[in-house]
């Protein structure tokens, strides 16, 4: 009962004090018509109190997002339920729910009285244009008796999340070459197509299917040699994000970092799409196998999530050859000096093909012309440490789409005329 008497409106209060006020000026007075008056203005605002205070806990609301993840700059629709489980019509009601900046101002909206069992929904749309994971709710609901007496504030506990994902851009079809690893009994360093006399066999053991027996290498052999079955090639990558906060420069969604998760998680779909075994490495320390059937998810809600940390290259490099056995590496790179991609060299020795795309963060902000050119020399050697070192290298400015930097990966040893290219961009900017 305090708490309904705390939550009288300006309207209530104002009865109350001036029914006190008839109450005691009939008193002095000996008004009795002027006392009957102060206690129909006293028994207002408590009556309504009551009535409000006693329905509080008489409401069902639930709330569903669709979708439960959006893209940035996608929109979400959300929709309240709310339904009167008393056995008395309510007043008009104010809902409120409760949204991060991020999505934008928080939606109010009025419902009108609700008999008893009735339910109704209301609706509203988010937009962000910010990855993350926003918390929605909770739905505050101001209730009030019809003559606008009384207000309470209740708060519903539930809550639900939105996950805005990166934007993922579609690519184009392009032969890669150097992603095969192979599995079982024995690896190959490279794809081959073998015929029935290049089969690849062993020694018969016992329990070995008879129908496995490869009667050609058996004779050749002397001994009994049996087909190899259980050497099944998957097609491996794994993409990489570098994380580093000094790499890349740039605010908010058009940001050199939001580029770079945009593409990893681009590549990353690519790639499942296409077949391919997948791992996600950051900088940061997270390596998921995204290799399950539910893997595309759980690869957007950590790319929606990720933020630039502080790191180098080295722990990079570490995380990325823990669980290394080959097949395609692409790696998503902020800014380098010559020495960073020295180190970066060290993951072509896991027998991988290694393919990164180098941002150049310093085309996303305004530099004078002599730190322009000095930004541009150390990306140049950058990129040329690496081509040297035997990756592929593809550069990455301000305004540049991923789906025409793309095609640009699978021209396999591209690199004789960008190395020549980049060999004389750095002899001209040390003179």
């Amino acid at each position: 009962m305090r708490e309904a008497l705390r939550g009288l409106t300006t309207r209530g209060r104002s009865f109350l004090a001036a029914g006190l006020a008839a109450a005691l000026s009939a008193v002095v007075l000996g008004e009795r018509d002027l006392l009957r008056v102060a206690i129909l203005l006293i028994a207002l605002p408590l009556i309504a109190a009551i009535y409000v205070g006693r329905n509080r806990y008489r409401l069902a609301c639930t709330r569903s997002l669709d979708p439960q993840r959006t893209p940035v700059g996608g929109n979400a629709r959300v929709v309240l339920r709310l339904q009167n489980m008393s056995r008395l019509p309510t007043g008009t009601l104010l809902l409120e729910d409760r949204l991060p900046y991020a999505l934008g101002s928080r939606p109010r909206v009025v419902l009108e009285r609700l008999a008893a069992g009735q339910a109704s929904s209301v609706g509203y749309t988010v937009r962000a244009d910010l990855r993350g994971r926003y918390q929605v709710g909770p739905l505050i609901v101001r209730l009030t008796d019809p003559f606008g007496l009384c207000e309470l504030t209740r708060a519903f506990p539930s809550t639900d999340r939105l996950t805005v994902i990166p934007q993922v851009t579609p690519l184009p079809a392009v032969r890669l070459t150097g992603e095969y690893a192979g599995t079982g009994e024995s690896r190959a360093r490279s794809v081959a197509v073998h015929g029935e006399d290049d089969a690849a066999t062993r020694e018969y053991r016992r329990g070995d299917d008879l129908r496995r027996v490869h009667w050609r290498s058996t004779a050749r052999k002397g001994e009994l040699m049996v087909r190899r079955e259980e050497q099944p090639w998957d097609s491996r990558a794994t993409v990489v994000l570098d994380t580093r906060a000094g790499a890349y420069r740039g605010e908010g969604p058009t940001a050199s970092f939001e580029f770079a998760v945009s593409a990893a998680a681009s590549i990353a779909l690519h790639l499942r799409q296409a077949g391919y075994k997948l791992r996600l490495v950051t900088g940061a320390g997270a390596d998921i196998d995204a290799s399950e059937a539910s893997g595309d998810g759980v690869l957007l809600d950590h790319l929606a999530e990720v933020k630039p940390q502080t790191g180098d290259i080295a722990s990079l490099i570490e995380n990325v050859r823990g669980r290394s056995d080959g097949g395609l590496v692409i790696a998503l790179l902020g800014s380098l000096t010559a020495g960073e991609a020295e180190v970066l060299a060290r993951l072509r020795g896991s027998n991988a093909t290694c393919i990164g795309f180098l941002v150049d963060s310093s085309t996303w902000v305004n530099l004078p012309p002599e730190a322009r050119a000095e930004a541009d020399t150390a990306q140049n050697s950058a990129a040329l440490s690496l081509t040297r070192s035997g990756w592929r290298v593809v550069g990455v400015n301000h305004g540049a789409k991923l789906a025409g930097l793309w095609p640009q990966i699978g021209r396999g040893t591209q690199g004789f005329a960008f190395r020549a290219t980049m060999a004389e961009t750095v002899a001209g900017g040390r003179r």
